[in-house]
């Protein structure tokens, strides 16, 4: 087991009702808020009206910035920025998924950066201080409610990039699974490619004397797959989405990636696909994480045995090993394709002509500085190109 510093801190408010509650909670934390969404379905749900007179009742009258969008964009951080500066905001509170919560910490931490915030993502540089973030989540997939990341779009250069620091961690994440009701077929499946990609990440490592973390991974993502498809078929099924949703925030509050070397390969080959064909993040890593599976599995055969037996239940004799993990993949794109979820670029509109563009700018190759990227197994912009050629 490697050292590491867990630091998690942000309190999270989980079940019926609790929204309720937010301007109560906010009042003593905050003078003027920016309420920051998405679309018009926190409007249709009927959690708009609930938030905005929760924020009336209890503080003074607060500013608002909706319109994000999946993979949310630069330019809308841009203008959240000047917003919180103009109107001299001193927390943001993120209504939403994942895009509105990693578009809310963007801003956060842009409102104190000298110089353009695209700058924090592109050379990593660190952030001594953030407007503090509260969050509303109304879609489990990404697990923002509960970490320091945040991924952002840049449009006009079709990058996409994320970035990390304690300063984003939220002040607090309020979860009722009521309002997970009416999400469509196609983000509940990508809401759970997502959060189990994230344990992937950090499952699939060289670490050994992880024991702990290693069974902790495994519950997630058993706990997923068993619940999954009953939210599926019945989206009203209040006690799969409580394992469903908290699942989400467990799998990237850092906890299970503690004392072990995590990969992210998967990670960053699908910010190409959504940088440049503007694809749902999770319907990419759907495609691509079976795919490095069988890609990389041979450098670690003994981890992807665990994870065949473990969590996908396969039986078979240890003196063939590499049958065990054939079926434990092909298990996973099963239960991906019960989901609903495509198995192929093509199905993602996604064609040959960028594939090795898009191998490239994914490790640097593009940009003159190649690094390779994965922790199971290093890859090169030449195995990023096979591995999207062999799912195209």
């Amino acid at each position: 087991m490697l050292n590491f510093d867990f630091y998690s801190p942000a309190r999270i408010l989980f079940g019926k009702g609790e929204e309720k509650q937010v301007g109560e909670l906010l009042k003593p934390c905050a003078k003027k808020v920016l309420l920051h969404y998405g679309g018009g379905s926190i409007k249709k749900s009927g959690l708009y009206h609930i938030v905005v007179e929760s924020l009336h009742k209890n503080k003074d009258p607060d500013v608002e910035l909706g319109g994000v969008k999946p993979n949310p964009r630069l330019s809308l951080v841009h203008e959240g920025i000047e917003l919180c500066k103009k109107e001299n905001v001193d927390l943001i509170l993120a209504v939403g998924g994942g895009s509105a919560i990693d578009s809310a910490k963007a801003i956060a931490m842009g409102v104190y950066y000298d110089g353009d915030v695209w700058e924090v993502y592109e050379q990593g540089k660190a952030i001594e201080k953030a407007l503090p973030v509260a969050i509303i989540l109304t879609i489990p997939a990404a697990g923002s409610e509960g970490s320091g990341d945040t991924v952002i779009t840049n449009e006009s250069k079709q990058l996409k990039y994320g970035y990390g620091s304690p300063h984003l961690r939220p002040l607090f994440s309020i979860m009722n699974p009521e309002y997970f009701y009416t999400l469509p077929p196609n983000q509940i499946a990508n809401g759970v490619a997502d959060m189990m990609s994230h344990i992937f990440e950090r499952y699939f490592t060289n670490t050994i004397n992880v024991g702990l973390t290693d069974s902790l991974c495994e519950a997630v993502l058993k706990t997923i797959i068993n619940n999954a498809p009953a939210a599926l078929a019945n989206p009203k099924n209040y006690e799969a989405w409580c394992e469903v949703g908290f699942s989400g925030t467990v799998a990237h509050n850092g906890l299970l990636g503690m004392g072990r070397q995590e990969d992210w390969a998967c990670h960053n080959m699908e910010h190409e696909l959504s940088a440049l064909y503007d694809v749902a993040h999770g319907a990419g890593l759907a495609v691509l994480t079976p795919a490095w599976m069988k890609y990389v599995y041979k450098d670690n055969i003994q981890m992807f045995v665990q994870f065949a037996v473990n969590v996908m239940g396969v039986e078979g004799s240890f003196r063939e090993p590499e049958a065990i993990i054939e079926e434990g993949i092909a298990r996973l794109k099963s239960f991906f394709k019960r989901m609903g979820l495509p198995a192929t670029l093509s199905e993602l509109g996604i064609d040959e002509s960028k594939l090795e563009l898009m191998a490239k700018k994914a490790t640097g190759a593009e940009f003159g500085h190649e690094f390779g990227i994965g922790g199971l197994k290093k890859l090169n912009w030449q195995d990023v190109l096979a591995i999207y050629e062999s799912v195209k």
